[in-house]
């Protein structure tokens, strides 16, 4: 029996895992697939095995499951590596919200870069790492997909640290894509488009409708009050950018200078429409904290009376890893490589969101060129931060942490060279626990 492996790597994720492996089923070389999960959470994990075995039952498929708190015996021959991780728990994501609210900079998600992504990334790195050597020993040939935030950094870091064939995937660019085709009134498929930059932000540099630029129907759109306010933030973007962006107007809201530097810009922008964040920064840390609480009684209700659909939903992992090692039929999707020339005028080595084709000849990126210059300087600002993250890590050099936040957008507008220094150094305190690998973490 030619029975592939698919490893997931923090399972206890529980809706997510069982959305994965429900679109792993629906492809025909799958429907035996071997399902092992892995989670550090015992309790989690055994929930999570009981959602996928309903699955397997609801489907009839002829599918093994197996579950393991050891990564070495999860990853062992494994054909395709899930990673969906969250280091540290809740609780200690705190202090990358309430530091720097303490020092006026408000932030909404807190997951993907400024003063609270880079310190989510540096407890993060080691463990990626860390799974990343235990793949090359005990699986060596699995395409390995990335779910964990933040994604660009810790892309960048594994496809600089290791050579395991790994990128990532984020819903943000279908999920745009659908949403701008619902405000036309257009069907997806009959919509065309060319997406790239970085994670979260990356640009539609052509969408299409029916073979035509969209992008007039999408402005007629943006005259209706209700889709205005649908996404503030980023309709405010594109109507000065002239580019539509990938991100929710809540996590877009923290990536520039624009929106939440001042109370009444919080109130105007980010306040009624971001989707994430409707009031103070503490919304969307409070609603995890209060999940931690109700979870397991949540999940015990839908194991008991939830339904379950078999239809393929809309994430790319299954189609990747079918188009790999499955039946072969290409996949064309937006993932996270490292820049090797595909951008030509973005930050070369960076991690970029790019499209790709999955094959059976693996992962290849496409060459888009120059994105437009007012849209380079904003993202390589951006993926330059990003970067210095990255050395840093690698280095263990608390200055280059310290540089990448002083040159983030939202915190210089709010803060200066000094208050910054102050914040920073009050989160390396907050994460020495994580952070043994770096020589000092003195800013002195």
């Amino acid at each position: 029996m030619n029975r592939k492996k698919f490893t997931f790597i923090g399972a206890g994720s529980l809706g997510f895992t069982r959305e994965l492996v429900r679109d792993i089923f629906t492809f025909d070389a799958f429907k035996d697939a071997w399902i092992c999960l892995m989670d550090i959470d015992e309790k989690r994990l055994e929930y999570s095995a009981k959602g996928i075995q309903k699955v397997i039952q609801k489907g009839g498929y002829p599918a093994k499951l197996t579950t393991t708190m050891d990564r070495v015996e999860a990853l062992k021959d494994a054909d395709g590596v899930l990673i969906t991780i969250l280091q540290g728990g809740v609780n200690v994501w705190r202090s990358d919200i309430e530091i720097p609210a303490k020092y006026g900079v408000n932030l909404c998600v807190g997951d993907t870069r400024g003063p609270a992504g880079v310190f989510r990334f540096l407890r993060t790195a080691p463990v990626m790492l860390d799974i990343c050597r235990d793949i090359e020993r005990y699986c060596p040939s699995a395409v390995v997909l990335n779910y964990t935030n933040p994604m660009a950094m810790l892309c960048r870091y594994m496809q600089g640290e290791s050579p395991v064939n790994v990128t990532g995937l984020c819903h943000s660019v279908q999920g745009t894509a659908g949403m701008l085709a619902r405000w036309i009134g257009a069907d997806m498929e009959d919509i065309q488009y060319t997406c790239a930059g970085i994670n979260h932000t990356a640009f539609y540099l052509d969408y299409r409708y029916r073979g035509k630029d969209a992008y007039p129907l999408i402005r007629e759109a943006l005259k209706r009050e209700e889709i205005w306010n649908e996404e503030q933030v980023r309709n405010e973007m594109f109507t000065k950018l002239h580019y539509y962006q990938t991100e929710s107007s809540g996590h877009n809201s923290e990536y520039n200078a624009w929106f939440r530097k001042r109370p009444d810009l919080i109130e105007k922008y980010c306040t009624h429409s971001t989707g994430w964040n409707p009031g103070a920064y503490g919304y969307i840390l409070d609603r995890y904290l209060n999940r931690e609480e109700t979870w397991a009684t949540e999940y015990e209700e839908w194991l008991e009376m939830g339904e379950i659909s078999l239809e393929r939903g809309k994430e790319y992992a299954a189609n990747i890893f079918n188009a790999i090692f499955g039946d072969h039929e290409p996949f064309h999707f937006n993932g996270n490589v490292r820049n090797r020339g595909y951008l030509t005028n973005v930050l070369e080595g960076a991690g970029v969101e790019v499209p790709v084709t999955a094959s059976k000849d693996g992962i290849v990126p496409e060459k888009v060129g120059d994105l437009p210059l007012h849209l380079a300087v904003m993202i390589n600002t951006l993926a330059g931060c990003e970067e210095l993250a990255v050395q840093g890590c690698v280095e263990g050099d608390c200055w280059k942490i310290f540089h990448s936040i002083l040159f983030d957008p939202l915190t210089s507008a709010v803060l200066s060279m000094e208050e910054i220094r102050a914040m920073v150094q009050e989160m390396f305190d907050a994460n020495r626990d994580y952070l043994g690998y770096f020589s000092s973490l003195e800013l002195k």
